[in-house]
């Protein structure tokens, strides 16, 4: 990929130009040191122009149909006149390294329209699926003038606790009826979700729904007593309660901002940012010491053959990191 000035990719953001805030998005994604480099000069530009939009989160299980979902969201929000950008984040192919789901195709209709804007981006094998560079590319959304960011995840793992440290209001799609093998999810999603939507509450299943969000609501009054999320029901299918999902959102958001808490929250999340990125760059130089890459797999060996116990192998291994370059 062949960098640009900077000056090029702040006013093309800036002026929402799609085909600059591509290459922009591009260029935070490069591993490349220089696009590095360049890129948080890009984005120290146009951190002055952001926070302006809605950061809402979607997760929810393979299958309850969050593309499906974000599309009427998304056509409800361009409906009010809003600009709504899409963050996808798609599994990685362990082959290409690419998104192998393609959001962009399952959202037809959204995909077509002026205000709108979807990036499919692989996750690259990161926590929870959610991208590395998410974050940074939600800001030049901002940047760029869209009034709501709509983060998708693929709703598995931990991606939950790192979509919700990320946005301002995280929402869950839930299936009626999805069996006692998800409660492992359910249980966190529980503990992070400021909403959440029963999808597919519609023909022979209206009846399972009401009943999944009656027994969402109890279990919620006994985990959260005084801080319980919306439960509600929808079908992006019939775009049915779509409209209240999102008023929900609206009104918890605007109480918010003018209290000072979503302020607070953002602030907050900013220095969790931080932190992340210092342990994701403590990681990454661990890895790369040559005294940690000469011990490693000899350790390796042994605690897997039960000659070592973990936490001495551990200390050897952090002990030739702290120790420095060998020469």
């Amino acid at each position: 990929m062949k960098a640009l000035p900077v000056e090029a990719y702040v006013e093309g953001v800036r002026a929402n130009e799609r085909a600059m805030l591509a290459r922009a998005i591009t260029l935070i994604e490069s591993e490349h040191p220089k696009h590095e480099a360049l890129a948080q000069e890009v984005l120290t530009r146009l951190l002055p122009y952001t926070g302006g939009a809605l950061r809402v989160g979607i997760s929810g299980v393979p299958g309850v149909g969050k593309s499906t979902f974000i599309d009427a969201l998304g056509m409800h929000l361009v409906g009010l006149g809003k600009r709504v950008a899409v963050l996808a984040i798609d599994p990685s192919s362990t082959v290409s390294g690419g998104s192998i789901l393609g959001d962009k195709t399952r959202m037809a209709r959204l995909s077509r329209e002026s205000l709108a804007y979807i990036r499919p981006s692989p996750s690259s094998g990161t926590l929870g699926g959610v991208a590395r560079k998410t974050r940074e590319t939600l800001l030049l959304c901002e940047a760029a003038g869209f009034d709501v960011v709509l983060v998708e995840t693929v709703g598995v793992g931990q991606s939950e606790t790192v979509v919700a440290d990320m946005v301002d209001f995280y929402l869950v799609l839930m299936l009626a009826g999805a069996g006692d093998e998800l409660q492992g999810i359910k249980r966190g999603i529980l503990e992070l979700a400021d909403m959440i939507a029963i999808n597919k509450a519609d023909g022979d299943n209206m009846v399972r729904a009401e009943r999944a969000r009656a027994e969402y609501r109890a279990a919620l009054h006994l985990m959260r007593p005084g801080a319980e999320p919306v439960v509600t029901t929808c079908s992006a299918l019939e775009n049915s309660n779509i409209e209240q999902v999102w008023s929900s959102i609206e009104k918890r958001l605007e109480t918010e901002r003018a209290s000072g808490e979503l302020e607070k929250r953002r602030r907050v999340q900013q220095v969790q940012w931080m932190w992340s990125m210092i342990e994701d760059g403590l990681r990454a130089a661990l890895h790369a010491h040559p005294g940690v890459a000469e011990l490693g797999p000899a350790l390796e060996r042994d605690v897997r053959e039960g000659r070592a116990t973990p936490t001495l192998s551990a200390r050897r291994i952090l002990g030739a990191f702290l120790s420095g370059p060998r020469t």
